[in-house]
This record gives structure tokens, C-alpha cells and sequence, in this order.
């Protein structure tokens, strides 16, 4: 495989509503920074690809006006994946490995404040049996963790724990939407939103965009001090209905990893596109992580959760800790669809 690099990421701060700027306006000053940060000039990017979701911004083809952020004249290499950045990524990672260009972009952006996400979410299940009966995102996620805390030994106590460190986490973090010290009795004090699910158990509600920078070996060495190689990457999926499957284990986590190469070493930093408390128990178990990995010390999905960037920003958090130095070896995962149904594994290194 031909080696490649994220050598620069940016993210705009994560928002309740962003009611000022349209689409293209956030992205305008993240892709500005992503591009200068890179070394890389912006007519000597080989490929664009963006990640977003047309039944968020309301309108059919979305991502077409979003290139008013990039620019498209002189014409671009473009493409476009109606999913999480974090799989417009892994397409520009595909895209380098033909050899006939050298760099890449990949922007995301979502304003779930448009809509209610709860309902629109539901949109992705099973058309014929389960969409019929409109179960929002939150109730199935309950009814996952429902069948974690009745089968695992979990009790609602190690939710407000993942809770908790989260919001700490996301204190030193300025891009996140919610932060702050809240202490296990204080959070099991507040009502259920969907039992056993509270408000500290699931994601807020974001608008946010962000954008990473690839380029293969030989150009990233000269615009980066310390490039985040991309050591492994791959994703997988669960079956499309939801009681074919075990709710409480990720087996296409635990394949995705095992084929990235995750176990070959230990990592220094995991970035868990974990949404609810209970996913954060399921996929640590999934991934073979003990209680003293250092998992989402950005603060992670709980703390700011733009539907369709928070997968590439689980990436790019992991990437900035290796340019900065602060690591040596990192773990990204990102997720699509309800209950885990569809995983990514990205594996980062330093040289």
C-alpha cells in the first residue's frame, strides 16, 4: 500500500444553532485554515471529496452548493458520499493509492438544528418493518443499552462515569459544545429522557463542519513536521435489522480493527465516535480497550455531536495528538446508522 498522511485538520466550534451562516459559510474559514496549515497550495490538491446528508440540509444534492466552499473553477477532481466525513476520507485514502496524485481534501459539514435529527434519523432504518413504526434515534439506543446494563453487569452508575469524564475531558477542549464538572449523584439526580437513557447519556444537538488534508508519502514529509500516517483503515457492517443482531457487541468493530491492525501495538490516545454512554462500554469491550485507555480526551460525540462531521472529527482529534506531538500511536473509529450498524477503524502513526 502506498503510504499516506494526515498532515493537517480543522474544525469549527461546535454549536446548539448556528444561526447566521449557511452551509457554506462554516466551511469557508475551516477549509481556509485546513489548507493553510497543510503547506499544501490549494491548486495543488489532487482530489476533493466531501461527506454530508441531503435530508439535513432539506434539499436534494446539497453537497453540490457546498462546493462554493471550495471553489470548482478551474474544474476539481470531486466526489461525494452521502455518509460521515470519516468515509469520504477513507475514499480520498483509496483515491491516493492509484499513485496519480498526491494530496487530497475531505470537508464534512451537518446542521442538525435545521430539523428535529431525532425523527430524521429514522429515516435510515428498514423501510418495509421498522421505519413504518417511526422508533426515534434515542429510543433504540435505549433499548440497546437497556439489553447492556440487563446482560453485562453495567449499571446506570458506569454511564454517568463515561458522562462525567467526558464533560471533564472536554473543558481543555475549545471546540466543544458542552464541558464541565458534574459528579455521578448530581448527574443520576436528573430525569430520564428515555429510561435508562438521560440527558447526560446522549448526544446535544450541533452544527459544525471540519476538514482534513491527506497527502502520500514523499509530498507529506515536506509539508509536515510530524504527518499522522494512516498505519490501517477499514470498516464494516452489521445487518441492517436490528433483531438479527446481538445489540449488546460490535462484531463488525472487532473485525474492522482486527484488519486495520489495531492489536499490532498499543496506542496512546482512542477517539470513539461513542454518541451515548452505553456505546462507549460496547465499543471499548469490542476493541480490547482496559479502564485506563485514554479515550476521547477531546470530550468526544457527548460534547459535541455535528451529525455527519463527528466521525472525521474523531479522526482528525486523533491526527492533531500525533502532529503535536502528544502521541505516538492512535486510534479513530467512526459509526454510521443506529446501534453501531456501521464501523470504521483508523489506525494512526507517527515515524
Amino acid at each position: 500500500m502506498r503510504p499516506v498522511a494526515i498532515v493537517s485538520f480543522a474544525q469549527s466550534k461546535s454549536v446548539r444553532r448556528e444561526e447566521r451562516r449557511n452551509e457554506v459559510e462554516m466551511l469557508m474559514p475551516v477549509v481556509a485554515e485546513a489548507i493553510e496549515r497543510s503547506g499544501i497550495g490549494k491548486k495543488e490538491i489532487g482530489f476533493t471529496i466531501s461527506g454530508s446528508c441531503d435530508y439535513l440540509a432539506g434539499a436534494p444534492f446539497s453537497f453540490v452548493s457546498a462546493l462554493d466552499a471550495i471553489g470548482a473553477w478551474p474544474p476539481i477532481q470531486e466526489s461525494h458520499v452521502e455518509m460521515d466525513g470519516a468515509w469520504a476520507l477513507y475514499e480520498a485514502w483509496v483515491r491516493l493509492q492509484m499513485g496519480d496524485i498526491d494530496s487530497a481534501l475531505v470537508y464534512c459539514f451537518g446542521k442538525s438544528s435545521l430539523g428535529d435529527i431525532r425523527e430524521i434519523l429514522t429515516l435510515q432504518l428498514d423501510p418495509y418493518y421498522t421505519a413504518p413504526l417511526w422508533p426515534d434515534q434515542i429510543s433504540l439506543a435505549a433499548l440497546q443499552a437497556r439489553a447492556l446494563l440487563d446482560s453485562n453487569g453495567y449499571t446506570e452508575s458506569d454511564l454517568a462515569k463515561v458522562a462525567g469524564r467526558s464533560r471533564r475531558n472536554a473543558i481543555s477542549n475549545p471546540k466543544a459544545q458542552i464541558s464541565g464538572e458534574a459528579s455521578v449523584e448530581e448527574l443520576l439526580a436528573t430525569p430520564y429522557v428515555v429510561s435508562p437513557l438521560r440527558e447526560h447519556d446522549c448526544p446535544p444537538v450541533s452544527d459544525g463542519a471540519a476538514v482534513a488534508i491527506l497527502a502520500a508519502e514523499g509530498l507529506a514529509e515536506k509539508v509536515c513536521g510530524r504527518p499522522a500516517w494512516i498505519a490501517g483503515i477499514d470498516h464494516r457492517i452489521e445487518p441492517h435489522s436490528l433483531g438479527a443482531r446481538d445489540l449488546t457487541r460490535s462484531p463488525s468493530t472487532e473485525l474492522a480493527a482486527q484488519k486495520a491492525g489495531l492489536h499490532r501495538a498499543p496506542v496512546d490516545v482512542a477517539e470513539l465516535h461513542a454518541q451515548f454512554t452505553h456505546e462507549e462500554l460496547i465499543l471499548r469491550q469490542a476493541l480490547k480497550l482496559d479502564n485506563d485507555a485514554n479515550v476521547n480526551p477531546s470530550g468526544g460525540p457527548l460534547c459535541a455531536n455535528p451529525v455527519m462531521a463527528t466521525g472525521l472529527i474523531r479522526i482528525g482529534e486523533a491526527a492533531q495528538r500525533i502532529i503535536n506531538g502528544e502521541a505516538q500511536r492512535a486510534l479513530a473509529h467512526a459509526s454510521s446508522g443506529p446501534c453501531l450498524q456501521q464501523n470504521l477503524i483508523c489506525v494512526l502513526e507517527a515515524r
